[in-house]
């Protein structure tokens, strides 16, 4: 026999709407704490909360809440993430300039992409926005509505900060990483180029998403002559800015630094964020797998800079991935072992991405 909050969870699917919104209303709390009541006869009452994203803005935004906490149950997710019409729908309310309740689809996308299944979207299409000046790609849709928050230019309820998740978990894939390396013909711009400037924004949503993008990108290692190039991404002074602070470095050091990391205000601060430092720093890492990297990290002094992250920052993480940094770069190049150290990272992180 069903319990009293099973239900009410029967009256989301109520053909009255004011039933329908008292219902969902109340159930929101209970799709943290109790979860498994929305998971009755095979996920029916699933089903009913992605028919009501759709649905008067109120009910939609209650339908999206509780979809957004139910999806953090890996069956759920990919019962969610595999339906091909209900992708279809959210994507399209997504890219709506009016949609209200476009961050919670935005946070929604963040969790249906830990489903692996959901790298299809690196060929998925649909029509744009003329507003949004993108093109069919959905990808290029997500990198415009991601850019375009940032100052809300685009839709006024929206920041979509959290699709700096949902892009760094889809960032795991080899062929989205190519994505984000390769000019797009609609605008000209590499993807990665577009992102790589909210290492600093305010939201530490956006500025951990956009770090965990760029150590995934930087594990395809024959790219990285264009990570390093300053014509191409230039990459080092968008990694290395986030990490450094107002501290005091010798002139010998501070002259051969990167031009962006000289003549820094005095109330210049590192990212709050310890984890965020950690994945910069082990980014740095990645790109010394190549003898041009080592070479250019020695060359604009990243270690004084690693030196005092090591010495200022007090967390165990962003310690341990210095010192392996510092290996790496103050090796003797004679030495065996500079390259695997590199290598066995490469291994570990490709397996398991932190955001």
């Amino acid at each position: 026999m069903p319990t009293e909050l099973e239900e009410l969870v029967g009256f989301i699917a109520h053909p009255n709407p004011q039933i329908r919104l008292v219902a969902i209303e109340n159930l929101v709390p209970y799709s943290a704490s109790q979860p498994a009541i929305f998971k009755t006869e095979n996920l029916t009452p699933v089903k009913h909360l992605k028919f009501l994203i759709r649905d008067q803005p109120k009910i939609a935004e209650h339908a999206l809440t509780i979809l957004i906490n139910l999806t953090a149950d890996a069956s759920v997710v990919e019962f969610v993430a595999s339906d091909e019409k209900f992708l279809g729908i959210a994507l399209g309310l997504l890219v709506d300039p009016k949609e209200p309740n476009a961050n919670l689809l935005a946070m929604l996308l963040a969790n249906m992409t830990k489903w692996d299944g959901l790298k299809s979207l690196m060929s998925r299409k649909q029509p744009a926005p003329e507003s949004l000046h993108s093109d069919g790609l959905v990808l290029n849709q997500l990198m415009d509505l991601f850019v375009k928050g940032a100052d809300g230019s685009y839709n006024k309820h929206a920041d979509y900060d959290y699709l700096a998740y949902a892009l760094a978990d889809l960032s795991k894939h080899a062929e989205i990483r190519q994505f984000f390396l390769t000019q797009q013909e609609y605008d000209g711009v590499l993807p990665l180029n577009k992102i790589k400037v909210f290492t600093e924004h305010k939201s530490d949503i956006r500025r951990k998403g956009v770090a965990s993008i760029i150590k995934n990108v930087a594990f395809d290692v024959p790219s990285h002559p264009k990570f390093l190039d300053e014509d191409q991404i230039n990459i080092l002074p968008y990694i290395l800015l986030p990490i450094i602070g107002n501290e005091q470095y010798e002139e010998e050091e501070m002259l051969d630094m990167l031009p962006d990391l000289q003549l820094l205000p005095p109330d210049k601060q590192r990212d709050p964020d310890s984890n965020i430092i950690q994945t910069h720093v082990e980014t740095l890492t990645l790109l010394t797998t190549t003898r041009e990297g080592r070479d250019l990290m020695r060359n604009v002094k990243v270690y004084p800079v690693i030196r005092e992250t090591h010495l200022r920052v007090e967390d165990d993480g962003v310690r341990e991935a210095c010192e392996r940094l510092v290996n790496v770069i103050m090796a003797d190049e004679a030495e065996d072992g500079a390259e695997k150290a590199v290598e066995g990272e490469d291994d570990d992180d490709n397996r398991i991405v932190e955001i």
